[in-house]
């Protein structure tokens, strides 16, 4: 029965462990989105060419 003690410790103190990394990784800014605005510059010009060109987005069909 104390090894399942162990056990539960040593995996709360990993999920602390990973939760802190995770915490870090987005105040230093891991995961903000840089690629985006780049691509998105690159089509602005098309759409101001054709403001009435409509993008047709098809929807997948459910199995």
């Amino acid at each position: 029965m104390s090894v399942i003690y162990i056990l539960i410790t040593i995996s709360i103190v990993v999920a602390v462990g990973f939760l802190a990394a995770f915490i870090r990784a987005v105040k230093t800014g891991q995961y903000d989105d840089d690629y985006t605005p780049s691509v998105r510059m690159l089509f602005d010009d098309e759409l101001k060419k054709n403001p009435k060109k409509i993008i047709k987005v098809e929807k997948q069909k459910s199995i």
